[in-house]
């Protein structure tokens, strides 16, 4: 019997479809070892080797795999074809103690690629499994090392993470852009001209100079001098213009879509392309690579020629400007052409745009007839831009917005009819903050993080409360995010620094490639990291960075009360601390609602320990009313407690017993 060995069940299960009775599946869940949660893990002193043991979680997986492999004739290590997956077929060769063994790799989860990959086994790649264990060391020691002192000089239960803060950065910078901005005022002419049909016109220059209108003052002055003159058409050109389709899906791509078309979470995002990954349906989902294969590229061919016919197919081929791409790899695509249905309506939505953004990759460009014309008003010259569609191309299955304008049948010196001049007033408005697919774009732009690494970065900084998303689903910086940021600025520049970070992740390229040492990368970074460590141990002090005096009294034991600063935000407290532990919202949380259990106290937002907002009393101990959902100053009609509104828009009662 052969024994083949994959992350996960459903995995397991897709690829026993296509295997016969002569193989069992079995799946690690995931690595099967790891660094220790409880201390460092790393022997410093021993060329940084990492101390790894098997997780509690993986103990029943590892003893049940060590008993078949002991059974099996032949051990087939089938896990994923990036890093991750090379270190997870490691780690189940040491823990097995696997002396002869099979490595396969494929792209995607189909009978024929499953059978290619079985005729070409290979040994564990150690240059992949160097270069994760690499990562997974620089990012321990950075967040054993550097969070202690987050704890000791900012607030407890704080932590720093080497690719993290630099996504923080990039969110407090681009705060503070916006703080500092200051809108500039300016204006915009419209004439509504008159030929057989009205068509609109944008001022664009004078005297052949372009125009810029900063007041209200200089646009009447514009306005009047337009209504004496006459309009003649100074020129019309038209061409003919194309637009083509995007390529194919990378990992960062596909989450910055699925974000802006359907609002899905990257790390939602990933998970679902996991679910059709492992039920065969797509390519592997972590790649930034632009590449299809040949078979691909003939399979989309047919399928395009037969439903829309030949006009409508173009063979290309992409290639990705992002930096350290794997080119071996393929982008994400469909693995069959022919349309499916999934029964989970998300997973039917990510699929369809895969499949579509697939095939739109090797149709026709969209042809438009665009005109542009151009209108003389005295010393004013308007112009006016008209496109309208020719031939659909490959919008036909993937839509994307283009401005449909028709415009008159116009001869040049022909005189216009002028209907209205329209002056509207404008202001320049800040740079927008991040949301997710725009982070994402940020981050692969300046090479920090890989494929792998988006949807983990941006749920990690949302986890230790760094950053918030605000109604926009916008990322903002909270109070604790900005100090943290602040303070690694300015005493680990390294840690936060975009280049440096881009170069640590082109050193672990070379790592993969087989172009560096692992140990050598680490020890470079470790040395004058832990020597700067040792320094701000001693001079750092967490009044100066965390604390701020008041004038006011403690109500319990008279001490002076200080803003201190928490894993969530600031807060009062005692000065005379652990003696006195009284502490108090910085802000006014009361709703000025009335608890309806104990009728005394008040009801206040509070936080739960991990830092979720819930509504409870004011006299908490004493009195246990608690809600997720806020209370609204309406009362139920029923029983006069509270109504509250739910993240759906529901309003009900706040009453646990009242129906």
């Amino acid at each position: 019997m052969n024994l083949l060995i994959v992350e996960s069940p459903t995995k397991a299960k897709t690829l026993k479809n296509f295997l016969g009775k002569n193989y069992e599946l079995m799946a690690s869940y995931g690595h099967i070892r790891d660094l220790p949660k409880s201390k460092l893990g790393i022997d410093i002193e021993n060329n940084f080797q990492p101390q790894y043991v098997i997780p509690m979680k993986s103990r029943k997986a590892a003893n049940q795999l060590k008993k078949r492999t002991k059974e099996a004739e032949k051990i087939i290590l089938a896990t994923d074809e990036d890093r991750e997956g090379e270190a997870i077929a490691y780690h189940l060769k040491e823990v097995l103690n696997l002396k002869d063994y099979q490595r396969i790799v494929f792209h995607e989860i189909t009978e024929q690629a499953i059978k290619k990959a079985l005729q070409k086994p290979r040994k564990i790649n150690m240059d992949l499994v160097n270069s994760q264990t690499a990562r997974r060391v620089l990012d321990r020691i950075v967040g054993y090392k550097l969070s202690p002192l987050l704890w000791k000089k900012v607030a407890r239960g704080l932590s720093a993470g080497r690719v993290q803060s630099v996504a923080v950065r990039l969110i407090v910078e681009r705060e503070r852009e916006i703080e500092k901005f200051v809108a500039q005022e300016y204006w915009t002419i419209k004439a509504l001209l008159i030929k057989n049909t009205e068509f609109e016109a944008l001022l664009i220059k004078k005297n052949n100079k372009k125009i810029d209108i900063k007041n209200k003052e200089q646009t009447n002055k514009i306005v009047n001098y337009l209504k004496k003159k006459e309009f003649i058409v100074l020129e019309i050109q038209k061409k003919e213009t194309k637009k083509h389709p995007l390529p194919p899906f990378t990992t960062s791509t596909l989450q910055q879509t699925a974000g802006r078309w359907f609002g899905f979470t990257s790390k939602r995002t990933m998970r679902l392309a996991q679910n059709l990954y492992e039920k065969g349906l797509i390519t592997y989902h972590r790649t930034d690579s632009l590449n299809l294969s040949n078979e691909a590229i003939q399979k989309a061919k047919k399928y395009i020629i037969k439903e829309f016919g030949k006009n409508y197919y173009q063979s290309r081929n992409f290639k990705t400007r992002t930096k350290g791409a794997q080119e071996a790899h393929e982008a994400i695509r469909p693995t069959k052409t022919e349309k499916t249905d999934i029964k989970d309506r998300a997973e039917q939505k990510l699929y369809d745009l895969i499949l579509n953004r697939f095939l739109a990759s090797q149709m026709a460009p969209a042809v438009f007839d665009s005109t542009k014309i151009k209108t003389k008003a005295g010393d004013y010259v308007f112009q006016s831009n008209g496109q309208t569609m020719k031939f659909d191309g490959f919008l036909k299955i993937y839509p994307m917005k283009f401005k449909q304008a028709d415009l008159p049948e116009l001869k040049e010196k022909e005189n216009l009819s002028l209907k209205k001049i329209i002056p509207e007033q404008h202001f320049t408005q800040p740079p927008a903050r991040y949301n997710e697919p725009s982070l994402i774009k940020a981050l692969e732009e300046h090479g920090i993080g890989r494929p792998s690494t988006y949807a983990p970065i941006i749920s990690t900084i949302q986890y230790r409360n760094y950053v918030q998303k605000n109604e926009q689903k916008r990322f903002q910086p909270t109070e604790i995010g900005t100090v943290v940021n602040g303070l690694l600025v300015e005493h680990f520049p390294k840690i936060v620094d975009l280049k440096f970070t881009a170069k640590m992740e082109n050193n672990l390229d070379k790592i993969a490639n087989g172009q560096a040492e692992w140990q050598k990368v680490i020890n470079k970074f470790y040395q004058p990291f832990a020597e700067n460590l040792e320094q701000k141990e001693q001079t750092l002090s967490k009044k100066e960075i965390a604390e701020q005096k008041t004038n006011k009294k403690c109500p319990k034991c008279g001490s002076d009360l200080i803003i201190k600063l928490g894993k969530f935000g600031k807060f009062y407290a005692c000065s005379n601390f652990p003696e006195c532990r009284y502490t108090e919202s910085l802000r006014n949380n009361k709703l000025d609602i009335p608890c309806p259990k104990c009728k005394t106290g008040q009801i206040t937002e509070k936080r739960t320990r991990k830092g979720k907002i819930f509504y409870g009393c004011t006299k908490y101990p004493e009195c246990d009313f608690a809600v997720w959902d806020k209370p609204l100053k309406e009362k139920c009609s029923k029983c006069g407690w509270p109504l509250v509104k739910n993240k759906k828009g529901q309003i009900k009662c706040s009453n646990p017993d009242c129906s």
